[in-house]
């Protein structure tokens, strides 16, 4: 039975799973491996374990090696031609006067490819930029747009709440976030508030969403008329951990109550 390994090329980043051979590998080990790409070096993120049925399709790849000191230096070495390719990509941009936001910069672990990331508002010609790159670094060039959530994840940062943001700290793949889920926490629904960095919805709306959605069946909507000890009145607020209502009466005052009492009054 083969044991299957998962590797994570980037923090936070999807697990990648391999074959690990006569490998004995511990959680946080840094491995070559095999890719589409050729080799690549990457962190155990999930330590090696029995697969009983294997994926249909293609045969999974296998870890080369345990990462040695020379595969270090060679990764120092491509973060240090990152670094220069980003910058050297940054000028070109202001150069060319070219309308997009060049955010990040990744070599393959044998630096025969650079892969730049960027955001733009629409469709950018990018042709000139590449040819400029291609004579001063003589690699394969790869020109890639991604979203904004995309870039946020990638160059992390710290959110409202005081921590790393979700995406660059565990989030593997976005899931869909509707300003319906804040209406259901009855949250501001004031854009700053509920925005993440990236602008767009927070992530962490989706975490609690279910259990809110639980919680509120067998309340009243908002704006719902009711009749409260013999008085009409209209449904207001909701208190949904309390599981409370506030209701305004025909004569302008207000009353909470426990929403299992509406059925009895």
């Amino acid at each position: 039975m083969k044991k299957v390994v998962g590797i994570r090329f980037k923090p936070a980043g999807k697990i990648y799973h391999f074959d690990c051979g006569a490998f004995v590998l511990k959680q946080g080990e840094h491995v070559i491996v095999e890719t589409e790409k050729g080799l690549g070096f990457g962190t155990v993120a999930l330590p090696p374990a029995p697969m009983e049925k294997m994926p249909r399709g293609k045969a999974l790849k296998k870890v080369f090696r345990i990462a040695s000191n020379n595969d270090h230096l060679r990764r120092a070495k491509n973060i240090d031609l990152e670094t220069r390719a980003y910058k050297f990509c940054q000028a070109s941009i202001k150069q060319s006067g070219l309308k997009m936001n060049l955010f990040s910069v990744e070599s393959t672990f044998d630096a025969s490819r650079l892969t730049f990331f960027f955001t733009a508002d629409g469709r950018v010609d990018f042709r000139e930029l590449v040819k400029k790159l291609v004579k001063e670094f003589r690699v394969r060039i790869e020109m890639r747009q991604v979203g904004i959530r995309n870039q946020a994840k990638m160059c992390g940062g710290i959110g409202r709440c005081g921590r790393e943001i979700c995406c660059s700290s565990f989030i593997e793949k976005f899931d869909p976030v509707s300003i319906k889920m804040a209406k259901q926490q009855g949250l501001s629904l004031n854009p700053t508030k509920i925005s993440g960095q990236c602008g767009r919805l927070m992530c962490c709306l989706t975490y609690e969403n279910k259990t809110y959605v639980k919680l509120r069946e067998g309340f009243p909507k908002i704006g719902k008329n009711i009749h409260i000890r013999g008085e009409k009145g209209k449904v207001i607020r909701h208190n949904i951990l309390d599981r409370r209502i506030s209701i305004r009466l025909e004569s302008g005052s207000e009353i909470e109550m426990d929403v299992n009492d509406i059925g009895s009054t």
